[in-house]
């Protein structure tokens, strides 16, 4: 478990992902200009990875305390006051992909009980839609993570 806390799995997994989009949509754009084909798995593909993509970076940026914050006016305040923005930020963030992570599950169930499949590729949809219940359980680790780290360092 501590090994996961340390590890990269965002980031190296992102990377994959958009290396495959970038690969997938050149490969597409070529075969158009030379033929009159087109894929159409290319876009089904890039939409849903985007969407893991951008769950991935939300995890990194909760892990590394690099998500968009207003400072100058929190950085005014006084430290108990803070601190107090500090637990409702933590607080609604928890409770914002609590749930994500709840109704991004009943999804799911909901496509595996009424075996959607995507349109192009025919494969189940939930393969896709699981992204969103999987990492934003990955998130709420990772929010639990930096405020550990940030109560221990007492950077709030």
């Amino acid at each position: 478990m501590l090994r996961f806390l340390n590890s990269r799995l965002e980031e190296a997994l992102g990377a994959l992902m958009l290396a495959v989009m970038a690969c997938i949509s050149f490969i597409n754009v070529v075969v158009r200009y030379c033929t009159n084909l087109s894929f159409a798995y290319t876009e089904e593909l890039t939409v849903n990875f985007f969407v893991w993509i951008v769950m991935l970076g939300t995890a990194r940026a909760f892990r590394e305390g690099s998500n968009f914050s207003m400072n100058l006016l929190y950085d005014s305040l006084s430290r108990p006051v803070r601190l107090c923005l500090y637990w409702f930020g933590i607080a609604c963030s928890l409770v914002f992909f609590s749930a994500l992570c709840w109704f991004g599950f009943l999804e799911v169930m909901d496509e595996i009980d009424l075996s959607v499949v995507s349109e192009s590729l025919a494969i189940p949809v939930w393969l896709y839609t699981m992204a969103t219940p999987l990492i934003s359980a990955v998130i709420i680790v990772r929010i639990l993570q930096k405020l550990c780290e940030d109560l221990r360092m007492r950077n709030y």
